[in-house]
């Protein structure tokens, strides 16, 4: 399968290394540092979730248009990046091409083929001005949950540290012939990849978690271990998880599962150091908007009231705010 991950940061990066390493022929869209170690040194993964590490010679570029029309793209680029990067992507899509979304938060796309009382409603905290909506066909995309740990070392290295769980699913529901496609890649590449047929819900049971644990984190410096370990914190935990399964439940979706369950599974990636909490250590923008804000969004439009989540959220635009990081 010809593949480009758009975003080859640390889980982009993962992905494709692995893709790679199981024959397929992958390209990178990466920029700065990272991008030219990558094309001096070749891409290095240290793999402490399976045994693809090494390093992969990978064709590399900062511009979509140095590579063809591909069979896959997968963005698995930060969400604040997304604006810029989508109107470039034209010369990587063929008629046949998918593109699968491996981002944090809640997608631009979500209700595109939803059924509901909200079909096409575009999402003003992802989308404010319809620029993803303009830039991509939404009949390419197909949804991405990835529930892995990793961790940009150093530029043009990456750790993939804990979990091999990816989740796809047509946006529609429907049992499609590329998702099945897509799946014997992932699965071939070593991932613990499943479809499905309610992406939506698989979606809304990561974002609740991120919804929590991400501004927890934070907030508190905590690793994932730390803070399933701390009573109190988990308090604040079980109360934010409660509001994020109300509002998923006033959109249809029935998450299937309490917030003490939400937690265990949690559990699972150990001291693992959880994205926001890595972006704020580097200065970097925090996905807010896609894991926070559009929730706080969601909970207006369906009547849902959420206190617990509106303090993480101003809390944290409160720390970006006096470190000075970029909004």
């Amino acid at each position: 399968m010809k593949v480009c991950i758009v975003g080859a940061g640390s889980i982009g990066a993962t992905i494709g290394a692995k893709l790679s390493a199981a024959g397929g022929h992958v390209s990178l869209i990466a920029r700065g540092t990272h991008l030219e170690a990558i094309r001096r040194h070749g891409l290095q993964l240290v793999d402490r979730a399976g045994t693809a590490s090494g390093t992969f010679r990978l064709e590399a570029s900062a511009e979509p248009s140095d590579f063809g029309p591909q069979e896959l793209v997968v963005i698995a680029l930060k969400a604040h990046s997304l604006a810029a990067m989508l109107p470039r992507l034209s010369p990587l899509l063929g008629p046949r091409t998918a593109v699968l979304t491996a981002i944090n938060g809640l997608p631009w796309w979500y209700f595109y083929r939803s059924g509901g009382p909200y079909e096409g409603r575009r999402l003003r905290s992802l989308d404010p001005d319809g620029v993803l909506e303009a830039a991509l066909d939404c009949a390419c995309v197909i949804g991405g949950v990835v529930h892995l740990a990793a961790e940009v070392l150093q530029p043009g290295q990456v750790q993939h540290t804990a979990g091999r769980r990816l989740i796809i699913g047509e946006p529609d529901g429907s049992d499609s012939e590329r998702v099945r496609a897509i799946r014997a890649a992932l699965t071939a590449a070593g991932f613990d990849c499943e479809t499905s047929r309610q992406i939506r819900r698989d979606i809304w049971s990561k974002l609740i978690g991120n919804l929590s644990f991400n501004p927890v984190a934070a907030l508190t410096g905590y690793r994932m271990d730390q803070i399933c370990s701390d009573a109190e914190v988990l308090d604040v935990i079980r109360a934010v998880l409660g509001e994020g399964i109300e509002v998923a439940a006033r959109l249809g979706v029935r998450i299937g599962m309490t917030p003490d369950q939400r937690i265990d599974v949690a559990r699972q990636l150990g001291a693992a150091r959880i994205s926001m909490l890595q972006d704020l250590e580097q200065r970097r923008p925090l996905e807010l908007a896609a894991i926070v804000g559009v929730v706080i969004e969601l909970a207006e439009l369906t009547g849902v009231s959420v206190p617990s989540t509106r303090t993480l959220h101003a809390l944290v635009q409160a720390r970006v705010r006096a470190l000075g990081i970029p909004t």
